[in-house]
């Protein structure tokens, strides 16, 4: 539930022109800041005697000084062709800004009623609205931190802000059984319904199950939550009395206990601030020592592949064989930074990834990624070549793949049109044995929990290879599922239980092939899915087709009807994939054995996770503080684990 209230009365001010007194009827139309409409008595010559006169009484409100109280009313003209008009500011504006005012409403009314006899214009002036939604912000962030940090006992935080000559007051409060981040989830979330509702808004109420928010002009809380909670705005300055008081006694023993309290008070910070400098110092210490130790883990896994082939490179190397890294060279761009294409001095084309200074990989998913690229090798996984690590640069080689990755040809219609049935289907097929191959094959347990088009890349015959394993998870052979409170991956990919609870599974891959199966026969992305007839996800709309036997509106027609049967088969078998029950959708040996032949019968898949809940826009992570991206880069930082 949201209330809000009216907007900050300092931020702007109306003119209404009423044109004539006449009775009419009211229609709106508003856009964020202006209110205006145009009557439907009569209408008027753009060049007769009733708008010569309505030109000259608009005139007359701006060039008149005498009137400073901010109301004008005014007549031009005789008879039936006399125009009558008021103009109203409010009363804590200049009688400069009244007339600015005034003067701009005039024209924008003639403008947007040109014909119409009879007007009304309410203009607000928003000039600093976003000066006022910066210190919003500010606010919302340090009650949303107050709170989300509150004890076992309650979370809530309450503190003010000024603007100009306002005081903002605020309060948050989070379920005592919320985690931290639960709680700053929540938070989140209730504000960004003050953005999409309530912008520039003075009063705001959110009301959630297990948060809410306030936002008043007045101190709507009591003072005895002020003073048992931490303080989030700078204390009120004591006015200064011109004689001070006498004194006396008691005086003296006021004194002597304000000393002692600001004693305490310094002792405490002085504590404080040692205590968080020795945090500081221990924090980069650990850094220091994760950097030294990558080294480490990096030459086990040369060690582990071969005696003969090392993992190391050295830079200049790499930088000879990339040409200086230069753009000619350059193949794609990530989120992680850019990927050059290169060829060694016995000739092989190598592809580096160069992770930039910026990058949100850190050196463990580096580090990650090295370790488990050395150990895995299969025909659908891409081969990792070795590494380099000199200075700021960290470069992952690759064995070059030369067709680039699957979502610049499967979102392509000119590259589509070039790839058939049996391409797509031999793509699909690879995929499921690359990820069979982690899950169950490889001597490790591999969840690659970032699955997605951009993250397939085809080679020269067009064999699909797994790459990007910097968010991958090693598991135990017999473990089932595992959890994590870092979320990481690509919406639209993720599977629900992932996405909002951070448990993740074999499973969970199976859900991101089953979103790129879709994806590849439809040709969209699941993020931007775009249907004419309504407003369904991807995953929603082939669920609906495939059960009302209509499975040709989702079919690519660049595919031809040549394969129909066994194209609404993989339909059937990704929507098996997108099942909200984990326990509903098969394994990839499963479904290996689904794509071989048709002596497998399939089990009738029920409806798609997120179809309840295709009211989420997929690019924004919901705004969940989900460490995620859209489908265009993975995004991770650097935790311990």
């Amino acid at each position: 539930m949201i209330m809000c209230n009216s907007r900050l009365p300092l931020l702007f001010f109306y003119a209404i022109l009423l044109v004539p007194h006449v009775s009419h009827s009211l229609v709106l139309q508003r856009d964020p800041y202006v209110l205006h409409n145009c009557s439907t008595s009569g209408n008027v010559s753009s060049n007769g005697t009733f708008r010569a006169n309505l030109n000259t009484l608009i005139s007359t409100f701006s060039s008149n000084t005498q009137i400073d109280y901010g109301f004008y009313n005014f007549s031009a003209g005789e008879g039936t062709d006399k125009v009558y008009a008021t103009g109203l500011c409010r009363a804590d504006l200049t009688p400069t800004d009244c007339r600015i005012c005034l003067n701009n409403s005039g024209h924008e009314l003639l403008q947007v009623c040109p014909n119409e006899k009879e007007g009304i214009m309410c203009d607000d002036l928003v000039s600093k609205l976003t000066e006022f939604n910066e210190v919003l912000s500010t606010l919302f962030y340090d009650l949303r931190v107050g709170a989300s940090a509150g004890g076992i006992f309650r979370k809530v935080a309450v503190g003010n802000a000024t603007y100009l000559n306002h005081t903002i007051y605020g309060l948050m409060q989070c379920s005592p059984d919320l985690s931290e981040m639960d709680c700053s989830n929540c938070l989140v979330e209730a504000q960004s319904y003050n953005k999409i509702c309530c912008n520039g808004s003075l009063g705001v109420r959110a009301l959630a199950p297990t948060c809410n928010l306030r936002i008043e002009s007045n101190q709507f809380y009591g003072s005895t939550l002020v003073e048992s909670l931490p303080s989030l705005s700078p204390p009120p300055v004591p006015s200064k009395s011109l004689y001070p008081p006498p004194v006396s006694a008691k005086g003296k023993k006021s004194n002597t206990s304000k000393n002692t309290i600001i004693i305490i008070v310094a002792v405490v910070v002085f504590v404080v601030l040692i205590i968080c400098l020795c945090l500081c110092l221990r924090v980069k210490k650990q850094r220091k020592k994760v950097e030294n130790v990558l080294t480490c883990y990096a030459c086990e896994a040369a060690d582990e592949i071969s005696n003969t082939e090392s993992l190391q490179f050295n830079f200049p190397t790499i930088r000879v064989a990339t040409d200086n890294f230069a753009d000619a060279n350059k193949v794609g761009t990530g989120g992680f930074g850019a990927v050059y294409k290169g060829r060694l001095s016995d000739g092989q084309e190598i592809a580096v990834k160069r992770l930039s200074m910026g990058s949100g990989q850190g050196v463990l998913e580096f580090k990650n990624e090295i370790l488990l690229m050395a150990k895995l090798h299969h025909r659908n996984l891409v081969k990792l070549q070795g590494f380099c690590l000199e200075g700021n640069e960290r470069l992952l080689i690759y064995e070059f793949v030369s067709n680039g990755s699957l979502d610049q040809v499967i979102f392509d219609p000119t590259k589509r049109a070039d790839l058939d049935w049996p391409m797509h289907y031999k793509i699909i097929v690879g995929i499921a044995r690359g990820l069979l191959y982690l899950h169950e094959d490889s001597r490790l347990r591999i969840i690659h929990r970032d699955l997605k088009a951009s993250n397939i890349l085809l080679d020269d015959e067009m064999n699909p290879k797994i790459a990007d394993f910097g968010l991958a998870r090693l598991v135990l052979l017999d473990q089932t599922h595992s959890s994590t409170n870092r979320i990481v991956g690509t919406y639209g990919y993720m599977a629900p239980e992932y996405a909002y609870y951070g448990h993740f599974s074999v499973k969970s891959d199976v859900f991101s092939f089953g979103v790129l199966v879709l994806e590849m026969i439809c040709g969209q992305k699941n993020g931007y899915f775009r249907n004419n007839k309504n407003e369904d996800d991807l995953l929603s709309y082939a669920w609906k087709n495939w059960r009302n036997m209509t499975t040709s509106n989702i079919i690519d027609p660049t595919l031809g009807v040549g394969s129909k049967p066994e194209i609404i088969r993989c339909i059937h078998i990704g929507l098996l994939c997108v099942q909200e029950n984990v326990a509903d959708r098969p394994t990839m040996s499963s479904i290996i054995l689904m794509l071989d032949g048709n002596s497998i019968t399939l089990s009738v898949p029920s409806q798609p996770a997120f179809l309840t809940h295709n009211n989420l826009e997929p690019d924004i992570s919901s705004d969940q503080s989900i460490l995620a991206s859209i489908n265009e880069a993975s995004i991770t930082t650097l935790y311990p684990r």
